[in-house]
């Protein structure tokens, strides 16, 4: 059983170019090996047919664009497909490939173990911790607002009036000179 990747190796499109090399970049980090076929080089006229004849188009696509992938000769999908699998962690079941044991336990929550660690983390809690909880808050005490006196703001208003007043008696005044 091989991955096989079905790519366009002169294809002018920068996002498919893009795509292939993801595709080809997350099953290498994953150790998942994989086979890409060129179905632009000389003599794979034969896998570009079979590409074409076994993959299904998106978007009513006159043919369907690479990357494609194929487990030998089952179809598994192209880069969207690809990528959702990857992003819900369901990468080797999309390609259809044996999922390892220890992966799967884990993805599971099972409680069992490998290499003697727990595989689940309720297993592993051994002790319950009590933090004690203050039975009072304090809070820090807030400082007092007083209102202005009204007797102030009277005078206030008082020494403007006063004030403008005296401006007006010596603009009168200057008035008088002239």
């Amino acid at each position: 059983m091989v991955i096989k990747i079905y790519i366009s190796g002169i294809s002018g499109n920068k996002e498919v170019k893009k795509r292939q090399q993801r595709v080809q970049m997350i099953l290498e980090s994953k150790g998942i090996p994989f086979e890409a076929v060129d179905i632009t080089e000389p003599g794979k006229e034969e896998d570009k047919e079979f590409m074409q004849k076994n993959s299904k188009n998106r978007d009513n696509d006159r043919y369907p664009l690479p990357p494609q992938l194929f487990n030998d000769s089952e179809y598994c999908g192209d880069y969207d497909d690809f990528d959702l699998s990857n992003e819900i962690d369901e990468l080797e079941k999309f390609l259809k490939v044996p999922v390892d044991p220890a992966k799967a336990a884990k993805k599971e929550g099972t409680n069992g173990t490998v290499n003697g660690v727990s595989g689940s983390r309720e297993a592993s809690v051994d002790k319950v911790i009590e933090i004690p909880v203050p039975t009072s808050i304090k809070t820090a005490e807030e400082p007092e607002v007083t209102e202005p006196d009204k007797a102030e703001s009277t005078d206030t208003t008082a020494e403007k009036d006063t004030v403008a007043d005296e401006d007006d008696e010596q603009e009168e005044e200057g008035e008088d000179e002239e």
